[in-house]
């Protein structure tokens, strides 16, 4: 595992599972076989509705609370600060914890103008110890400079679709100027075109590896944290097995290329359901 040194000095595996889309009682086998496989950093969300599944496997883990890093968010129908105070109360219930590792905003919403206020819950959750980071989704760069400029604590990361169809440079060079990692959802593109391009197949062969191995490993060899999801047990340990090779500089480039700045989600401007 790779792991990467977030702003307030927390570490955080590099690589991690994603539960979007996962129902509930699939959740906690899920979860389970991740954690079978190595993985230790877990990505849920109340709007997910499995965070429960997801709790249940955590307490059946054998592997230590301590040794795991839990993320989960607050849903745009629960901004606003003592909204989300709420909210994150009633998700830690769910998840069966004590603390989260990490608490996001899932998306701005900014018609809604609520982002700042809930961010100054997180800013509390977080000196209170409740939380290891804060950060946000799906922000632009507008956002952001609302965030840091308004509040406190810098974001630890921006959550956003990315994937070799939307690179996101704009974004991402914002983000490493003011120390927010970025971390990649939809790593895959949802295991659409993205996996059967020419240019992604070419080089997984060259490596003996599948495609989607060779963008996870370009998001990696990006400085971006991943997560992606799945519920098959062999795609599960695919995915994980992604540590053992290399791309060239030149691979790199012929993969940064292939952006078309294609979304599957919705822009964040235009994300109006509460």
């Amino acid at each position: 595992m790779n792991f990467v040194t977030l702003n307030n000095d927390l570490k955080m595996p590099q690589l991690g599972f994603g539960v979007w889309q996962v129902e509930d009682d699939q959740a906690t086998s899920a979860v389970a076989k991740a954690l079978e496989v190595g993985y230790t950093s877990i990505d849920t969300a109340m709007i997910y509705k499995n965070e429960k599944g997801v709790g249940k496997a955590i307490k059946e883990s054998s592997v230590p609370r301590e040794e795991l890093f839990i993320t989960t968010k607050v849903w745009n129908s629960d901004q606003g600060y003592e909204n989300t105070l709420r909210a994150f109360d009633e998700s830690l219930e769910r998840l069966g914890l004590e603390y989260v590792d990490l608490y996001l905003i899932h998306w701005p919403t900014p018609q809604f103008d609520e982002y700042v206020d809930t961010y100054k819950a997180l800013e509390n959750l977080y000196h209170e110890g409740r939380v290891k980071a804060i950060g946000v989704c799906n922000f632009e760069i507008e956002h952001l400079e609302r965030i840091i400029k308004e509040c406190d604590v810098v974001p630890v990361l921006n959550q956003i679709e990315c994937h070799p169809y939307l690179v996101q440079n704009e974004l991402k060079e914002y983000c490493a100027k003011h120390d927010i990692f970025v971390e990649a959802w939809s790593p895959l593109d949802q295991g659409g075109e993205v996996l059967k391009d020419i240019v992604i197949e070419k080089i997984a062969e060259s490596h003996s590896k599948t495609p989607a191995q060779v963008v996870l490993r370009w998001h990696l060899q990006n400085k971006t944290i991943v997560i992606p999801k799945s519920v098959t047990p062999s795609r599960i340990e695919e995915n994980f097995n992604v540590f053992d090779f290399e791309l060239t500089a030149d691979e790199l480039q012929e993969i940064n290329h292939l952006n078309r700045n294609r979304r599957k989600g919705s822009h964040p401007n235009e994300m109006k359901t509460r």
